[in-house]
């Protein structure tokens, strides 16, 4: 087998350069591909300082080999903001799709911009370039808007990127464990606390104390299930002590939209949380949510993981110094169920190290059917499991007598796990029944 390696580009390199772009950019972008190859690439051989672009700081090209074979290209745009731009990257037709060239590709340059303090990757694709889209999709980059027409008359060009998280980033993340779960009278005065306390009554006149009587008064209405009696449904995300962190509340319409409002929490773990696993409580009300917020940066990027969409901005809808955004879901085109999972065991589950998923049975847990693709989320990364079988047990400590603690939990024995998922799940939530997931990840 050929060695392959990942090199910078060198002068001699350029007559390649410029072929694969001009091949690789005509079917879908308009303009002298081969006169912007050689822009970036002598930017490169040059030191990299680009002298006309505004915000760029730096052009790196790297290309990949086998043997003596010129395989593919990728070229990484520093700018002044801490952010890097993908453009382009391009592998030769015959290695396209074989042993994973691209993914080399990208990983190594992932890897050189984040050593240079990256913050965030970005790149645009053509819509009509399915291959490369679904390339980028399964690298973790989100999808953030597209435009028709751009480059080329005819031709939708999607904007996507990616964040890139400490490993403090990623362990503060990890270290949150919220459950969403339908409202008790036990939660009534943190949904106050959530609500008021929020950025809330900031953004929308009138969310006061007596704004929130009623949605109690509305959620009072749920068992008339008549949609215009503007009935109310509430979930809460709590953690493990039971302390409310977020809060929606829920109003089936007309016509089967389902309006959340409010979508209020106390931290963006929290917020995630509700954003990710409302779908999976909501399905039998109806087939599209929506919600007007007025969104952070962190919620901004959960909203478009979760594959939400920003409908409208209407300014002053809601106050008159801001710009409230409609977000949309429509559930019928996202069928697959998400679970969130801490990202060690996201890892250790990728790498097939980690088969047996444990979770209490929650109403949406207990509705998993043998066969289903679900798509796992963390805070950072996404991937897609099969569900192989499912089990069901009374407790934690039968469950663990019955499986494999090492396919549950690597690298514990069966009392650290049993330890760890108490820590995890409190008496109450373990009544609720213990189900086994035997999973697989999905190419």
């Amino acid at each position: 087998m050929l060695e392959r390696r990942i090199r910078e580009a060198r002068q001699n390199d350029f007559q390649f350069v410029s072929d694969i772009m001009d091949a690789a950019l005509a079917p879908y972008y308009d303009g002298d591909h081969r006169a912007h190859a050689s822009r970036i690439f002598w930017t490169h051989i040059s030191g990299g300082k680009d002298s006309v672009g505004h915000f760029s700081e730096e052009q790196k090209m790297f290309i990949i080999e086998e043997g003596n074979t010129r395989i593919g290209i990728i070229n990484v745009v520093g700018k002044r903001q801490g952010t890097w731009k993908i453009s382009p990257l391009i592998i030769a037709n015959d290695f396209q799709g074989k042993a994973g060239c691209g993914s080399e590709l990208l990983a190594f340059a992932e890897r050189y911009i984040r050593e240079r303090g990256a913050r965030q990757a970005y790149c645009t694709v053509a819509e009509q370039n399915r291959s490369a889209l679904a390339f980028f999709y399964r690298k973790g980059y989100v999808y953030a808007g597209r435009s028709v027409s751009h480059y080329k008359p005819g031709v939708t060009e999607i904007m996507l990127y990616k964040l890139f998280y400490s490993n403090e980033d990623e362990e503060r993340i990890d270290r949150a464990s919220i459950s969403v779960v339908p409202f008790e009278e036990r939660y009534r005065e943190g949904v106050y606390r959530v609500i008021l306390n929020s950025d809330l009554p900031k953004y929308f006149r009138g969310v006061d104390r007596s704004w929130v009587d009623a949605l109690f008064t509305g959620y009072e209405r749920r068992d008339t299930g008549e949609v215009n009696q503007k009935y109310k449904l509430i979930y809460v995300a709590v953690d493990r002590a039971g302390e409310v962190l977020g809060v929606a509340g829920v109003t089936p319409k007309k016509g089967q939209p389902i309006k959340i409002m409010p979508c209020a929490a106390s931290n963006p773990q929290a917020f995630a949380a509700l954003i990710a696993d409302l779908p999976q409580h909501l399905r039998q009300f109806g087939r599209k949510l929506y919600t007007h917020i007025v969104p952070s940066v962190e919620e901004t990027v959960v909203l478009q993981r979760m594959g939400w969409s920003l409908d409208a901005m209407m300014p002053g809808a809601y106050h008159e110094n801001y710009c409230t955004q409609q977000w949309g879901n429509n559930m019928e085109d996202n069928t697959m169920r998400t679970l969130r999972v801490k990202n060690r065991f996201f890892n250790e589950i990728m790498s097939r190290r980690k088969t047996l998923e444990v979770r209490v049975a929650y109403a949406n847990i207990k509705s998993i059917r043998v066969g289903e693709n679900i798509q796992l989320l963390t805070g950072a990364n996404s991937g897609i499991v099969r569900v192989r079988a499912v089990r069901t047990y009374t407790t934690f400590e039968l469950m663990l007598s019955a499986e494999d603690s090492s396919k549950v939990l690597p690298g514990m024995d069966k009392p650290e796990a049993l330890s760890l998922l108490r820590g995890i799940y409190p008496a109450d939530k373990e009544r609720l029944g213990v189900v086994v997931l035997d999973i697989e990840p999905v190419r």
